[in-house]
């Protein structure tokens, strides 16, 4: 494999540093996301503005297990309580329209299987990017903070399965069969979980949580990267499997007392937002193809009619899952965090890109929506819903 250049190995940590400290200095005046900052300082190092950082086959490889990371953690939060009732059944049907109309959109700016690539690219939500934002702000366990992890929950696994149907290069019979049998292998590996001895690993991994052993860290990378290794024997997407072993640690731990569960996940989010993650989107910002955007501006006339898609697609069909009793101010935030996408975007459009079906140029169209959307949609959405974070976050530090 190529060395990395000192230059990058140098960059993309400071930039890491960097990031949440800009987040930090300017939230006194607007509440912005780290990874905000780290997709435009990575855009600012990258080939079309610097120069100073370029593709590099040791930093994408640590920047595709920082991208599993970030579904294998979207799995652990699943609330598969929210699942039940009007709150599940809603944010699925939103979903589903949301995928019919992104269809039909696709439809209109690229008929053929291009509509396909579009359409699953519409309907994504980046939970993985929304779940550090309503942590920092204390919305995560709130009626708001479960409506949205609902709806991104099903707007990142339901166009993984869409990906893996009608996008792995298969006959859509053929597909089927692998995607139940890699359903089938992960039902097994979730019914195991569920038989473990709990309180034997459970005490297993307490003991080994201030020592090398590091039992529980270790398990989850053996789960994380079997669940992947299947994914890849399969012909699916990597993705998949992540957002599946973040949903079987979840059940291995659900019995731990909150004391250890709080310490492991502790450890993982360390490895995840305090190394992997970030060097995925900063590395996502050096590799976005600004270039073509520069060469053509009519392609920038593409950027706001992309977002309005995405909110009108992706957006307005969340509104569904909307907790019962909300204002006019809270849908219209769950709208925008709804629409909030990148990963699944950047993912699919890819794949687009591999088979022939996308061009660059309309990749870094809807990647670059992507990026905008994340940008400004959780900024928006979230000062929407300003007094409420304030509140909430008055009221922890009250009891702090």
């Amino acid at each position: 494999m190529e060395e990395p250049q000192p230059l990058m190995l140098l960059l993309i940590p400071l930039l890491a540093v960097l990031a949440p400290l800009l987040a930090r200095g300017l939230g006194r005046w607007a509440r912005i996301p780290v990874v905000v900052f780290e997709l435009v300082l990575g855009i600012l190092i990258g080939p079309a503005v610097l120069g100073w950082a370029h593709e590099h086959a040791f930093i994408d490889m640590l920047s595709e297990l920082g991208l599993a990371l970030l579904f294998f953690v979207a799995g652990t939060e699943i609330q598969f309580g929210s699942f039940r009732g009007r709150l599940g059944r809603r944010a699925s049907l939103g979903w589903i329209l949301s995928l019919v109309v992104g269809v039909a959109a696709g439809f209109l700016l690229a008929p053929g299987e291009a509509a396909v690539v579009i359409g699953v690219a519409l309907c994504s939500t980046a939970l993985g990017t929304l779940l550090p934002i309503l942590r920092d702000s204390g919305e995560l366990r709130t009626p708001f903070g479960q409506a949205v992890s609902a709806i991104g929950a099903v707007g990142e696994f339901g166009p993984l399965i869409a990906i893996s149907l009608f996008l792995g290069g298969r006959e859509l019979g053929l597909a089927t069969i692998v995607l139940v049998a890699f359903i089938a292998i992960s039902g097994l590996a979730i019914w195991l979980a569920f038989t473990l001895p709990r309180g034997a690993m459970h005490s297993f991994v307490n003991s080994t949580l201030h020592t090398s052993g590091q039992f529980a860290i270790r398990v989850v990378f053996l789960i994380l990267c079997s669940l992947i290794a299947l994914s890849i024997v399969l012909d699916l997407d990597m993705l998949l499997g992540a957002f599946v072993a973040g949903i079987i640690w979840r059940l291995i731990m659900r019995d731990a007392s909150e004391h250890d569960r709080e310490a492991v996940e502790s450890k993982i989010e360390g490895v995840a937002f305090g190394f992997l993650v970030p060097v995925f989107f900063i590395y996502t910002g050096v590799t976005f193809d600004l270039q073509s955007l520069l060469e053509d501006p009519v392609q920038f006339l593409l950027l706001p009619v992309g977002l309005i898609a995405l909110l009108v697609v992706r957006g307005l069909p969340s509104m569904l899952a909307a907790p019962q009793g909300s204002t006019r101010r809270e849908r219209f935030s769950i709208a925008l965090l709804g629409a909030t996408g990148l990963p699944i975007i950047v993912a699919v459009t890819a794949i687009g890109v591999d088979e022939g079906i996308l061009t660059s140029s309309q990749q870094a169209v809807l990647v670059a929506t992507g990026m905008l959307s994340v940008l400004v949609f959780p900024l928006v959405g979230m000062a929407l819903r300003g007094d409420k974070v304030r509140a909430s976050t008055s009221m922890q530090d009250d009891v702090a």
